[in-house]
């Protein structure tokens, strides 16, 4: 990696380090589920305002706006997502999260940051207070968007609290995200770059029993596991091998007790696709293999399938890409910045914004991982090999980019792509 290079923009940059440092751990320590993340909320809403600039809290929700006006020029929209996930910590990190939270459903669970917004909210606040300490090395407004529920529907959520009225019309969206490469590292695309997500509740109807007696039953535990297995053909028979989809139950909750056959089962499934044509196909497919299945079993009535929030493939504006790709090379070498042979399967909202405002949008991902774990492998071997073990994966218990210098070099990819556009 190149030494991350000097900008008007970054000038005392160094000097804040240790301080978003800090706040990384605390938000680190301190996750909040999908809209719910009110003590994070707080937290920017009060450092924004301390730098000066207009701040509206609530939107979507959880949400917070930042404006800068600063002259005459474009008007530049860069987002950070805020929420943590409900997934058990076990980095061992002296700040690690300990905290549970009761989730939409009333349960209670464990909850990590375990997808790096916490990092993200650093960088972001980290790129805002430099906007604000430096405003004559820049003209035009910038909108900062600390986004809650990024897999979830908040993008949809802000946009339908009047987001698009409420706040200076950006010329172009701005986004970025951490993943597990190296430091130093990063990927991006023209068009699609990431999966669209959709996502189904599903309950299966049986009728309950004794145990002992499973012939007195149609037993939807049976039922759920015959599902779940068929559901792995979907991707593997019928989409094709240039094609990409992903299809993952997440969640299979039935009965109480050992020696007791309940009357139901419900799976959650997510489905990733790359194309509206394998997209509507995986999801038919899908609900024809629950419907299948539980006829199959003799339900005794249709099984329920409802629709969770969804939202399309995230594509980059290919001329707006073009020049991101240049800025990242620019901040992190020429080598380190790579662009994908073809869409990732993770799937996030951002690309929302860019959508409602009609207007380019680009988001790239960045690494976050000690550069000793992948001794001897480059960006090309990466590509080809995929992580090497005991690389923690985003959403794991055990992930946990490293703060430095994956911060400097967040708060700097920000400013650089964010430059490009300002005046």
């Amino acid at each position: 990696m190149t030494t991350t290079p000097h900008t008007p923009l970054t000038s005392g940059l160094d000097e804040q380090l240790p301080g978003l440092r800090a706040l990384y751990e605390d938000l680190h320590a301190h996750p909040e589920l999908s809209f719910q993340e009110v003590r994070t909320a707080g937290i920017v809403a009060a450092r924004l305002r301390e730098q000066g600039w207009e701040v509206t809290e609530r939107v979507g929700g959880t949400g917070v706006v930042g404006v800068l006006a600063n002259g005459d020029g474009p008007v530049v929209l860069l987002r950070a997502d805020m929420d943590g996930l409900p997934v058990k910590e076990q980095t061992g990190l002296p700040y690690a999260s300990t905290r549970t939270a009761v989730d939409r459903d009333g349960n209670e669970v464990p909850v990590m940051h375990a997808c790096g917004h916490d990092l993200h909210v650093a960088c972001l606040l980290g790129a805002t207070a430099q906007l604000a300490a430096h405003p004559d090395d820049w003209s035009g407004t910038v909108v900062a968007v600390f986004q809650p529920a990024e897999e979830v529907g908040g993008a949809p959520a802000m946009i339908e609290d009047g987001f698009l009225d409420r706040f200076p019309r950006a010329e172009v969206c701005l986004g970025q995200h951490v993943f597990p490469a190296p430091v130093g590292f990063a990927v991006t695309r023209p068009g699609p770059f990431m999966s669209a997500s959709d996502s189904l509740r599903v309950r299966l109807h049986g009728r309950g029993g004794h145990g002992s007696a499973p012939e007195t039953t149609v037993d939807p535990v049976v039922m759920a596991a015959a599902v779940v297995m068929r559901l792995q053909t979907v991707v593997s028979r019928e989409v094709g091998a240039t094609q990409t989809a992903v299809v993952t139950v997440g969640s299979i909750q039935a009965g109480t007790k050992e020696n007791i056959i309940p009357d139901t089962a419900e799976l959650l499934v997510n489905i990733r696709s790359t194309t509206p044509a394998v997209r509507e196909k995986v999801i038919a497919a899908v609900e024809r293999v629950i419907r299948g299945e539980a006829a199959t079993s003799g339900a005794p009535k249709e099984p329920e399938i409802v629709r969770l929030p969804s939202f399309p493939v995230t594509v980059n504006t290919p001329e707006a890409t073009a020049a991101v790709t240049a800025v990242l090379g620019d901040v992190l070498g020429r080598d380190q910045v790579i662009t994908l042979p073809e869409p990732l399967t993770g799937s996030e909202d951002f690309g929302c914004f860019g959508t409602a405002l009609g207007v380019p949008s680009v988001m790239w991902h960045f690494g976050g991982a000690d550069p000793a774990l992948f001794e001897g492998l480059g960006p090309a071997d990466l590509l080809e090999q995929g992580l090497p073990a005991g690389v923690a994966s985003n959403h794991s218990p055990h992930y946990a980019p490293m703060p430095e210098p994956t911060l400097r070099i967040g708060v700097t990819t920000l400013l650089a792509a964010a430059a490009h556009w300002l005046r």
